[in-house]
């Protein structure tokens, strides 16, 4: 029977490796399948928004065909609708379409007028993104001429989306010096245009040639590169889609190599078409003889959520209070997690199935308490999760079909049947969410979550890291607007012996309050509870169950805004202490954390990353403090800092994304996340985050010769913004490891890549290197040493690293881990004279010799300005006579001054 469950535990596992993505999307013979586009609950209700949609996949498909050389086209597409909206006869249910799995998102902008499409990508270069972002204007057509047409910058999204590329513009500096010339920073170089500055004053604005900047070479601030409205180029997509001859992506013969964009930096000056070809979409496909067909649509339309608990009461319950845990899980769940207006059931399994309660639609406090009733209580027998799994099926089938309704399996024990319902599963439609309870619950859970879309989490039995009630607490509705979904606020729990006290706060913010409820659980005897506002008014009334070893206070209509403190007594028992909320209100977005990792299956020796999301509707939170707790099967905790540096794990640096690397594996099997954030003095919202991973915003055309400029970009606000604070709590899911060895476990695990080298040119040819301290292991601990090398062609740099000229580092010595780093130096054997391009790289090398991939490559130009001849009196000169009638049009007296500026600036370069 072993050798039985260790095969299905490695097919499972095989199944598992790979990315974690929510998505549904396939590729079958060339047609991207079951991509899901949702249309936000608080976008207005507008019909011709879902034609916009199906207008927008269906210019894109042959666009997307004859770009990548006749391989790929937009199969089948289903759009989610609001369940606000009218229902109508088209409109169906979905199955397993949700909004948590949405790839593309239609969302009113944030702030009014920031109408450009992005794509969202927590991972590096190859990796895919999360979600493609577009508004109701977009999709409409009323900003074609800032992104041009709308499928063809749906596939420049697509391609951030699938294969992980990168934008090959640089809103942040748009031209650089490359051998004595001022270049815009396009790819191909073959773009044409004119270099440009509007200014206004009073309401009344003027195009003028940009000036020089005489420290730097390059040219002032607000200048622009507008092309020419009539262009031959036909790449790259990444740079510009929205120039009428671009059908290409950039390949290596073509690439800009040079231009400072994030392409280059975090794909190593590869081409996105290189990219591309290394992609597994790209690998398992061949191209097409014939046309494709065009896309075809499903409407889908949210309705009324229905969940069945399929809770395990097997003899193993028994051990550790696991049954007493699960219902006040259960119970938390049930009280406040799910949802007003739902219709929940409820089956218990041990070796055979029993319903407990058929479907019950929650309208009142009264369904909930009746709910909680029927939680198991005693426990005994064997484990049959495909019994319990049945039955569910039947009692969701009495009301309505089992397609999008939700199970929820919890189960601490093995069972070595359940692979005999695997196609029953993925046939009835249903979404299976899986609690894991304990070191022994089976290992195929993992696999029954993922074939549904369904999340996955683990509980240990370490009664104080609240696992089981975190993992219940994270099962609030993902198709519910967010407003009315359950926010946990905190989660702690400790050990008390000898009457000490368990002491904190817990902060309401003001996106939050309504249905504030504070949950406290006990191992053996009831502890004294003191609970104060942030008034200093002391709290009473809470509803004690003795049985279940907890209790609970639900704050009536509003909690007050502020700092609440809590204060529990107990003696030779573990307590904990669990606070939800809803928002505020139906208007105001509230502060929300999601987190997740980026695999379901971390092997030996490949570092897991932990992402967590922190944002206020579409703005992010930045500076907060993000802690994650990563628990072992075997209990052992490892407690990482999360930064949102744009270094290490980290992809973009103030997008209030989180991340961090995590190497500390111990043992082979589950290990569940949980993430705490705290806002405060130091944590800024943001109106907009700089949407580096979108269509580039075309500033205006030159046409007939003319520059026409486009309305401008909404201004980003840069300032620190609204100070927030407030606390979270967080479930990340679980995943397995696995390959991982005995201790003591080797250390395998290389410095990681330093992703922001950055040099400039201080004065007598010094070159300032600045970077992010990498670690010795990944972004943990402290590097050994440095190698840094310099070279005048970029592609030696990349591909000989080894062969190219070492600077002396000997002074050098690596700082802990995301610190910053600053190194100075002369480069002594290189003629380094005025337009002499270097290109620098670093290695960073641990105590065991293990080696980082190479960084990002920075460039530095010597640029020395020319000196300024004293000014000499000049004869006066009669004005030229032009008059009114002359027969000189204006705009080329404009291009002769241009011309004129152009060569004067090139002499003086």
């Amino acid at each position: 029977m072993g050798s039985f469950k260790n095969s299905v535990f490695i097919l499972v596992l095989h199944l598992l490796e790979g990315a974690l993505s929510d998505s549904l999307i396939q590729l079958n013979n060339n047609g991207y399948e079951g991509i899901v586009i949702a249309i936000d609950p608080n976008v207005p209700e507008d019909e011709t928004l879902i034609q916009h949609i199906k207008d927008m996949v269906t210019d894109a498909s042959p666009y997307l065909f004859e770009a990548t050389e006749k391989r790929f086209y937009f199969k089948n597409v289903a759009i989610l609708i609001p369940e606000n909206w009218k229902t109508k006869p088209e409109y169906v249910k979905p199955k397993l379409e949700t909004y948590k799995n949405a790839d593309v998102l239609v969302a009113e902008p944030n702030p009014t007028g920031n109408d450009g499409p992005y794509t969202e990508q927590m991972g590096g270069c190859g990796e895919k993104g999360d979600r493609i972002y577009l508004t109701p204007d977009f999709l409409a057509g009323k900003k074609s001429r800032q992104y041009g047409p709308q499928g063809r910058a749906f596939v420049h999204e697509w391609a951030h989306l699938r294969w992980g590329v990168f934008n090959e513009y640089n809103n942040d500096q748009k031209f650089y010096l490359s051998n004595k010339r001022r270049k815009p920073v396009v790819c191909s170089e073959g773009f044409t245009g004119e270099t440009v500055i509007q200014k206004c004053q009073g309401g009344s604005c003027v195009t003028q040639p940009c000036k020089l900047d005489r420290k730097t070479g390059l040219y002032e601030e607000g200048c622009e590169f507008i092309p020419h409205k009539d262009q031959r180029e036909k790449a790259s997509i990444m740079y510009s889609q929205s120039i009428d001859t671009v059908v290409e992506f950039c390949t290596e013969k073509n690439h800009n190599r040079e231009a400072p964009n994030e392409q280059n930096k975090k794909c190593n000056h590869r081409s996105t078409w290189e990219v591309i070809q290394d992609s597994e979409d790209f690998k398992t496909t061949t191209p097409m003889t014939t046309q494709p067909p065009s896309p075809t649509f499903s409407l889908l339309q949210i309705g009324q959520r229905i969940v069945c608990l399929v809770l395990d009461k097997s003899g193993s319950m028994t051990i550790g209070n696991r049954l007493k845990r699960l219902n006040q899980a259960g119970k938390l769940f049930l009280l406040q997690t799910i949802e007003q207006g739902s219709w929940v059931g409820m089956v218990t399994f041990d070796s055979a199935a029993y319903v407990q309660s058929e479907l019950v639609q929650i309208n009142s406090a009264t369904e909930r308490d009746t709910l909680t009733k029927s939680l198991p209580t005693t426990a005994s027998g064997g484990t049959s999760i495909c019994s319990g799994l049945r039955s569910a099926f039947t009692v969701i089938k009495k009301k309505y079909p089992t397609d999008g309704a939700e199970i929820i399996l919890l189960t601490d024990g093995e069972d070595n049947t359940i692979s005999a319902c695997f196609d029953e599963v993925k046939q009835s439609g249903a979404i299976i969410h899986t609690v894991a309870l304990g070191p022994s619950a089976a290992q195929e859970l993992e696999e029954m979550s993922k074939m549904t879309g369904g999340l996955q989490t683990y509980a240990s039995d370490q009664v104080q890291n609240n696992g089981l009630v975190d993992a219940f607490a994270a099962l609030s509705s993902g198709n519910k607007a967010v407003s009315q979904r359950s926010i946990q606020l905190e989660s702690r729990g400790l050990t008390l012996q000898n009457s000490q006290w368990m002491n904190g706060t817990v902060t309401v913010d003001s996106t939050v309050g309504k249905d504030t409820l504070f949950l406290i659980t006990w191992t053996t005897d009831l502890p004294q509870i003191l609970l104060w506002d942030p008034s200093g008014n002391k709290q009473d009334g809470f509803i004690v169950d003795k049985n279940t070893k907890m209790a609970y206070l639900q704050i009536p209509d509003i909690a007050k805004i502020g700092v609440w403190k809590y204060s529990l007594q107990a003696s030779s028992q573990t307590l904990t202490l669990t606070v939800t909320s809803r928002a505020s209100s139906a208007t105001l977005p509230p502060v929300t954390v999601t987190s997740k990792m980026n695999k379901d299956t971390g092997k030996f020796p490949s570092p897991m990353v932990v992402y967590v999301k922190i944002h206020q509707g579409t703005k992010p939170i930045l500076r907060s403090k993000v802690t994650a707790l990563i628990e072992s099967v075997d209990g052992k905790t490892v407690t990482l800092e999360l930064l949102d540096n744009g270094a290490g794990a980290d992809a973009t640096k103030d997008d209030g994304i989180y991340s961090r690397y995590f190497t500390a594996y111990d043992t082979n099997g589950r290990y569940s996340v949980k993430v705490w954030a705290l806002g405060g003095v130091n944590t800024a919202s943001q109106n907009a985050s700089p949407q580096r991973n979108g269509a580039m915003y075309i500033p205006g055309w030159i046409e007939n010769g003319e520059v026409k400029w486009n309305p401008p970009r909404p201004e980003i606000n840069k300032d620190q913004g609204k100070q927030v604070c407030f606390s979270r709590t967080s479930s990340g899911g679980s995943f397995v490891a696995t390959d991982v060895p005995k201790a003591p476990i080797p250390d395998l695990f290389p410095p990681c890549k330093i992703t922001d080298l950055k040099a400039k040119i201080e004065g007598d040819n010094l070159i300032n290197l600045t970077w992010t301290a990498p670690g010795d292991d990944y972004d943990h601990g402290r590097a050994d040493k440095y190698i840094i090398r310099i070279s005048t062609n970029i592609l030696e740099l990349r591909d000989k690293f080894n062969e190219s000229l070492q600077v002396n580092t000997t002074d050098l010595i690596p700082n802990e881990a995301n610190s910053e780093e600053v190194f100075v130096f002369k480069p002594e054997t290189i003629t380094f004279t005025n337009g002499t391009d270097l290109f620098i790289a670093i290695q960073a090398v641990d105590e065991v010799s293990l080696k980082s991939e190479i960084s990002n490559i920075a460039q530095v130009s010597l640029f020395i300005p020319p000196e300024i001849p004293p000014e000499k009196p000049s004869p006066s000169l009669p004005c030229p006579d032009i008059s009114i009638n002359s027969t000189i049009p204006g705009i080329h007296i404009l291009k002769i001054m241009w011309k004129w500026l152009g060569e004067l600036q090139i002499s003086l370069g």
